[in-house]
């Protein structure tokens, strides 16, 4: 796996609000946020972009929501912001893709010359998820952190359940199976980076 100089790491949606575990659920990969943090110090230590990305919840009593706490950053998220040697982007959005956010992700990526993404946040079957589907679309060469990611318990149609691992594990499959990205885990992003 080769990573590029310039390739971009996008940080999805790591927030405050995702630690309401009432609101949300029982979740998986305790370890996720360390190898999200592993990543950002790995990319602003290389000089690599690192792209921030927050969800503007327009739902009210989403723990995401605009003006409440839980729309902010997680402290060592936010204590990472404007510290790498390379270019930062700070994106908001209200929908599941970081490509439909504010400022256009995708004109900053172009404008950068940057071919290749690495994706890492949460949710994993959501905004992670769809920005790395969307990336794939758009013809990037997608990198999905799996285990910078987790993901929350989930009930579906027809009175379906699924526990997060199984969920997350779902998502990886299709992305991956299907072509949209190549599933890896920090170590390896972190070792082909050479850093």
């Amino acid at each position: 796996m080769d990573i590029a100089e310039n390739a971009a790491l996008v940080v999805v949606d790591v927030q405050k609000g995702f630690e309401e575990l009432e609101y949300w659920g029982a979740r998986n990969n305790p370890g996720a946020d360390d190898n999200i943090a592993a990543l950002v110090d790995a990319w602003q230590g290389s000089g690599r972009p690192v792209v921030f990305v927050r969800h503007d919840s327009e739902k009210p009593g989403s723990p995401l929501r605009r003006g409440y706490e839980g729309n902010g950053f997680k402290e060592y998220v936010e204590e990472r912001r404007g510290k790498g040697a390379g270019a930062e982007l700070f994106v908001t959005k209200t929908v599941n893709s970081a490509f439909l956010g504010t400022p256009d992700l995708g004109a900053w990526l172009t404008a950068q010359g940057i071919s290749q993404i690495v994706v890492a946040g949460i949710q994993t079957n959501m905004c992670a998820e769809t920005t790395a589907r969307m990336g794939g679309n758009l013809g990037y060469d997608v990198l999905f952190a799996y285990d910078a990611t987790y993901t929350f318990d989930l009930e579906g149609p027809f009175g379906w359940r699924r526990g997060a691992d199984e969920i997350a594990q779902a998502s990886a499959v299709s992305l991956h199976g299907g072509g949209f990205a190549r599933v890896v885990t920090t170590k390896e992003i972190v070792e082909a980076a050479g850093v």
